[in-house]
């Protein structure tokens, strides 16, 4: 949820502040005023183009910055959830201690953007991904969006639920396996020969290194023992020396160990209390110079007498050396390009067999790609049979009974052949008016656009929950009743997101929990000639604004009474219709 909004340097907008809170908060204003450069700045939090057109003139710089309150994303779509943590840890982003986060993007008057996240900078993508799942903009220009296949074939899916996941996921998996054995299959035999000699070569690889089978680690030991083979007479000279030393063998008159184990027994029976702790560290000693000796004498037994040894140990270090030469750095290395060899050697195998195999192993795949795309068509169309009723159903509240929602789900092709990720079949929205059905970018105007963008949130905010939705100008082009409709309509929506919606009808308006006003007064200073600002209005403010959107009657009786009896009327109808839930 967003909780603040910080402008600076944006349109006419010098420096502006507005508080958001949960439920439906609308912006109004005079013309002019401001109020697109509002929805301008969240666009741009959402990741929207960097234009220094926008920057306030006489400003170096435009700056925006958003609080938004994560707690409130605690009832978004799972998945969504976990890849927003994920993203902010990513970007080693800690929330506040109370559990919001600022969203900041700078553009420069020489065009230069910069984006920030939790105070961190981050790329203007980053951003985009962070406000993706937590604040949706839609204007007479975001209604384009609406018109992308992909997008509408999102809103059926969304509207499916989990079997619609569920159904998407199996066909994804399913999909991306027979690709890549698609993939290894058409590789096979294009390239026939190309990898028939890779194959060769990777034969002749591994039957070289596994001719010397080199282990882990081997060259060290290796190095070990041929340094001990060549210096084994020195080594066994100074050896033996110092274990004649220790265990008087040889012409040695009396071992060392003899010696201070005497030496121990004197101090001991001295009777000097003294001299027991000089006593038990001579003892001590002993049973160290003890061990030396037979560690002494088991080295002195493994040393090797044969010079045949040394030999075989030169041999094997030369063989050693030659595959390093060839597949790695060290033996290590040379074991792990063996490992790789052999799984590049099953993908390259371009024999009969192998193709055949594959050829089934293709055949099984494509046969429940196909299965499974059926069931996603399946769900498709089930969702978006009742997703059409709905939206047609909310249509008629907004002054377009005439027309209805129509979703197709047809065959993109034939079978696996046309597969894509998305599945087997194709989605379009249309409208069924007047001219028939008609896909929505041929039949509908951007008024039209916009409130079939609302009655589309409106029923799928019924499977979801949290986020903020923008909506500029939602109303255009409608009046009377059907705007009463559109308030009522944001109002229902409210309960599940928090909205805001930029509204020029008093209609609209009043429905609002929080009603923000933009408003411009003359820069005394020169500047840009107009300053805005951003400001709360409640009770008498508030209708008094209500009747200068209704006819600019703010300063009559009339006026103000028609504008407090609209604002009774609205709340009474919302808390009415939260009671009937």
């Amino acid at each position: 949820m967003l909780t603040e909004l910080r402008i600076s340097g944006l349109g006419v907008i010098d420096e502006a502040v507005a508080d958001f809170a949960p439920g439906l908060s609308v912006l109004t204003g005079e013309t002019g005023a401001g109020k697109t450069m509002v929805v301008t700045g969240l666009r741009l939090l959402a990741g929207g183009r960097a234009d220094p057109g926008r920057v306030r003139r006489g400003a170096d710089k435009a700056v925006v910055e958003g609080r938004f309150d994560l707690a409130a994303a605690a009832t978004m779509d799972a998945a969504d959830r976990r890849d927003l943590d994920r993203l902010l840890d990513d970007a080693d982003v800690d929330l506040d201690e109370d559990g919001t986060v600022i969203a900041a993007r700078r553009v420069g008057a020489d065009g230069r953007s910069r984006a920030r996240l939790g105070g961190r900078s981050v790329p203007a993508g980053t951003l985009a991904r962070f406000c993706a799942p937590v604040l949706a903009v839609h204007g007479q220009n975001d209604q384009l969006r609406l018109l992308r296949p992909d997008r509408q074939r999102d809103a059926v899916d969304s509207h499916g639920g989990e079997d619609a996941r569920a159904a998407l996921s199996a066909y994804r998996e399913t999909f991306h396996r027979w690709r890549e054995v698609e993939r290894s299959l058409a590789e096979r035999t294009e390239r026939a020969r190309e990898l028939a000699r890779e194959a060769d070569l990777l034969r002749m690889g591994l039957e070289e290194i596994d001719a010397l089978d080199p282990q882990p680690g081997e060259e060290a030991e290796l190095d070990a023992v041929i340094r001990r083979l060549t210096d084994s007479e020195e080594l066994r000279e100074i050896a033996g020396q110092a274990h004649e030393i220790l265990t008087g063998d040889g012409e040695t008159a009396e071992p060392v160990v003899n010696v201070l184990d005497a030496l121990r027994q004197r101090l001991a029976g001295a009777g000097d209390p003294a001299l027991v702790p000089i006593a038990t560290g001579v003892e001590q000693a002993v049973a160290a110079l003890g061990d030396a000796a037979t560690e002494l004498g088991l080295y002195l037994a493994g040393l090797p007498v044969d010079v045949a040894d040394l030999d075989s140990a030169l041999e094997r270090r030369h063989g050693l050396r030659a595959l390093t030469r060839k597949y790695g750095t060290d033996v290590d290395d040379v074991i792990a390009w063996a490992e790789k060899a052999r799984g590049r050697l099953s993908e390259v195998d371009t024999s009969d067999a192998a193709v055949a195999e594959l050829r089934a192993v293709a055949a099984g795949l494509a046969a429940q790609l196909t299965e499974r795309g059926a069931a996603l068509t399946a769900v498709r169309r089930a969702a978006g049979e009742d997703l059409a009723r709905r939206v047609t159903a909310e249509l008629a509240e907004l002054s377009m009974g005439g027309a209805g929602l129509v979703v197709r789900v047809t065959p993109n092709g034939d079978g696996p052949a046309s597969a894509t990720e998305s599945g087997l079949d194709d989605v379009e929205l249309a409208l069924d008016g007047p001219s028939g059905v008609v896909p929505l970018g041929k039949g509908a105007s951007g008024g039209e656009l916009s409130r079939v963008m609302l009655a589309l949130e409106v029923v799928l905010a019924e499977r979801s929950g949290g986020g903020t939705l923008v909506f500029d100008e939602v109303d255009a082009g409608v009046g009377g009743r059907a705007a009463l409709s559109i308030g009522m309509r944001l109002a229902t929506l409210a309960r599940t997101h928090q909205v805001i919606a930029v509204t020029h009808l008093a209609q609209v308006a009043a429905y609002a929990d929080t009603h923000l006003v933009v408003h411009k007064t003359v820069d005394a200073e020169g500047g840009d000639g107009v300053v805005s600002g951003v400001r709360a209005v409640d009770d008498a403010d508030r209708v008094t604004e209500l009747a200068r959107m209704l006819a600019g009657m703010e300063d009559t009786d009339t006026g103000l009474a028609h504008a407090e009896e609209l604002l009774v009327k609205a709340q009474t109808e919302k808390s009415q219709a939260q009671l009937d839930r």
